[in-house]
């Protein structure tokens, strides 16, 4: 049987949903447990929407289940309105959700510069050229000097990854993220183990390309939620607690409850 590309509803010619991403009674289960359960989220087109709440809340295994890292039990997952439940994770990222993971991704040994190029030769689908001259790559190096512009490493392009500051080294994890053009972004907890010198910089870097994109967060960092989300999804045991702007999720006695610390931890 001929295969038959499904259209998305602008290439359809039908207006783009205003949802980028939705999560439609999403759980999982393991063995009898459910470490989510039921979890609806309506992520709204070119917004920063975050995903918080105590260890063990089920954060990761939502994440996971949005990239199909890991297939959910039960429920639907739609991005820009196309059902992608039954997905494997490489054809979810060509379609534009990409994912960055807490500990960084980037290959050490290479420079800035290559860790780019890779990502985009992975776009571009020569992901498994490497044994051709860098000639062959070399018209990729504009873009790849052009991301890292975008996350502030132009003068590092040379350096090794594994020479670069923490906050640099996820400015470089954002850079290759961006190298496959998402449309939606998951950052899983983009300042963990920061000083205070990097979370700034990465925070103002994630409003940056945020502009004109969508970006999903998990973020323990309430101050970083605060100055970056439009939207709070707070979870607790796996389902969703409650949902709104920081302002109403952080008086919620409900959420001051769930994180056992009272209204000075949000």
């Amino acid at each position: 049987m001929q295969h038959t590309e499904q259209q998305s509803p602008a290439e359809a010619g039908s207006p783009a949903p205003e949802y980028a991403l939705e999560a439609r009674g999403i759980s999982k289960s393991f063995g009898g447990f459910f470490a989510v359960k039921d979890v609806d989220l309506k992520i709204r087109r070119g917004s920063v929407h975050a995903l918080i709440g105590p260890n063990g809340a089920g954060k990761t295994t939502c994440f996971n289940m949005l990239t199909k890292a890991l297939q959910p039990t039960s429920g639907q997952i739609l991005l820009e309105g196309r059902d992608i439940s039954r997905l494997p994770t490489s054809e979810v990222a060509q379609q534009g959700l990409v994912r960055s993971f807490q500990i960084s991704a980037t290959f050490p040994h290479l420079t800035c510069l290559e860790n780019v190029r890779v990502a985009l030769q992975s776009k571009y689908g020569r992901s498994f050229h490497f044994w051709r001259s860098l000639r062959a790559v070399a018209e990729l190096n504009e873009r790849a000097m052009a991301l890292l512009g975008e996350v502030g490493l132009s003068d590092s392009a040379g350096l090794a990854a594994s020479d670069l500051s923490y906050g640099k080294k996820r400015a470089l994890e954002i850079a290759t993220t961006l190298a496959l053009d998402p449309s939606v972004m998951l950052l899983d907890e983009p300042t963990a183990g920061m000083g205070h010198e990097d979370v700034e910089p990465i925070t103002e870097l994630i409003a940056k390309v945020g502009k004109d994109r969508t970006i999903v967060i998990i973020e323990h960092n309430l101050s970083v939620v605060s100055s970056l989300s439009e939207r709070i999804t707070v979870l607790k045991q796996g389902e969703v607690l409650t949902e709104g702007t920081y302002a109403e999720v952080s008086s919620n006695p409900d959420v001051i409850s769930a994180y056992m610390g009272g209204v000075d931890e949000l």
